[in-house]
C-alpha cells in the first residue's frame, strides 16, 4: 500500500469514526432514555410477578414504552377472580399497587418512575368513561355558561379529563387537596 493510499484510508477511518461519534452523541440520550424505561418495565414486571406468585394469581404481562412512559398491563386469558381483586372498587387497589410498583422501581434504580399499571383493561375502559364525563361536563358548561365541578379523581385520571376538555375547546383546572382534588370545567 502506498503512503498516499494509507493516508487516504486513515483519513476515511477518522471521518467514519467522527461520524459514528456524532451519531452516538445525538442518539445516546434517546437510546438511554428508552433503555431506562425498558429497565423500569423489567424491574416492575419482576416485582409484580413475585407479588402475583405470593397471592397465587395467574396473569400475563405486557410491557410497552410509549410517550416517555412505561406501560405495564396484566391480563388473563380466562376470568381470573384474583386478578379482578387487584383492581378493587373504583381502581383503588390498582392505584395503590401502581404506587408500590413505582417505589420498587425507585428502590432498584434510584430514579422516580412514571410507569402506568393496568389490570384486565381497567384503565382503558376507564379512559373511555372519563372522556364521556368530560364531554358531558363540556356540554353542560356550553348550555348553562356556568362552571361544572367533577368528582375527585387521581392525577392520572385528571390528566385524561384535562386533555379531553382542552380538545373540546374549554378550560379545566384542578382544585382541592389530597383525595378531594377534582376538576372544574369552565368556558374561560
Amino acid at each position: 500500500m502506498s503512503a498516499e493510499s494509507t493516508e487516504r484510508a486513515l483519513s476515511e477511518d477518522m471521518m467514519d469514526s467522527q461520524d459514528e461519534s456524532a451519531n452516538e452523541e445525538t442518539s445516546t440520550p434517546r437510546v438511554s432514555a428508552v433503555s431506562r424505561l425498558e429497565e423500569e418495565g423489567d424491574i416492575a414486571a419482576d416485582y409484580l410477578e413475585e407479588l402475583l406468585d405470593i397471592a397465587d394469581i395467574d396473569g400475563d404481562f405486557d410491557i410497552e414504552v410509549r410517550n416517555g412512559r412505561t406501560y405495564i398491563s396484566i391480563v388473563a386469558d380466562e376470568e381470573v377472580e384474583g386478578l379482578e381483586s387487584l383492581v378493587g372498587e373504583d381502581g383503588e387497589v390498582l392505584e395503590a399497587l401502581q404506587e408500590l410498583t413505582r417505589l420498587a422501581v425507585l428502590s432498584a434504580t434510584e430514579n422516580r418512575s412514571r410507569l402506568v399499571l393496568d389490570i384486565n383493561g381497567y384503565r382503558q375502559e376507564r379512559t373511555g368513561h372519563l372522556q364521556k364525563i368530560a364531554e358531558d361536563a363540556a356540554a353542560a358548561v356550553k348550555e348553562t355558561g356556568k362552571p361544572v365541578a367533577l368528582e375527585p379523581m387521581s392525577a392520572y385520571e385528571r390528566k385524561i379529563v384535562h386533555d379531553a376538555v382542552a380538545d373540546l375547546g374549554l378550560v379545566s383546572e384542578s382544585e382541592g387537596e389530597g383525595n378531594g382534588r377534582h376538576i372544574v370545567v369552565s368556558a374561560d
